[in-house]
């Protein structure tokens, strides 16, 4: 059984799949994300899942995604912004070097415009971003070994931060 050498958790749009593939670029281990997993074994876009068959349907397919990556991967793995709703995926991440990217909604607002392609913030996309946070940061917290925030750091910084936040500086 095999095991991610780090996992990215935090909000959409905070950089999860870049610092993600900067890291394991890095580390010369592979990237895994598992919204792309979910994407590619569904054969259609997170969004149209979210439409076509609700948020409940999704969480589910969520779930056995990152069941399966956290039991099959040994390299840099990003979760979905949701993933750590789910009490049972948050347990299957203790002991897990588990890096929380945080970012502030000006920063959010900055990086994705908070556009309607993201299913959960389709109408007043601030508010529902900060409602999110609220429900969903101490649940980051709870399960991060540490946390990196990404306000105004480029993907390398925040890369660079995360390495050394989890002691493989020196890789």
């Amino acid at each position: 059984m095999s095991t991610p050498v780090i996992v990215l958790v935090g909000p959409m749009g905070v950089g999860k799949s870049t610092v993600g593939q900067l890291l394991a670029d890095r580390l010369g281990t592979g990237y895994r994300d598992t919204d792309e997993d979910i994407v590619t074994a569904e054969g259609r876009s997170i969004a149209d899942i979210f439409l076509e068959d609700g948020e409940a349907a999704f969480r589910a397919l969520e779930k056995d995604a990152v069941r399966a990556a956290l039991a099959g991967h040994d390299g840099v793995l990003a979760l979905g912004g949701g993933a750590i709703l789910d009490e049972g995926t948050r347990e299957l991440l203790a002991g897990h070097r588990v890096v929380y990217l945080s970012m502030d909604v000006e920063e959010a607002v900055k990086r994705t415009g908070l556009n309607a392609a993201r299913p959960l913030l389709a109408v007043n996309p601030r508010k529902q971003w900060r409602e999110l946070m609220e429900a969903r940061r101490h649940l980051y917290e709870a399960v991060a070994t540490v946390v990196v925030a990404t306000d105004g750091r480029t993907p390398e910084d925040v890369a660079r931060a995360a390495l050394e936040a989890v002691e493989l500086k020196d890789v």
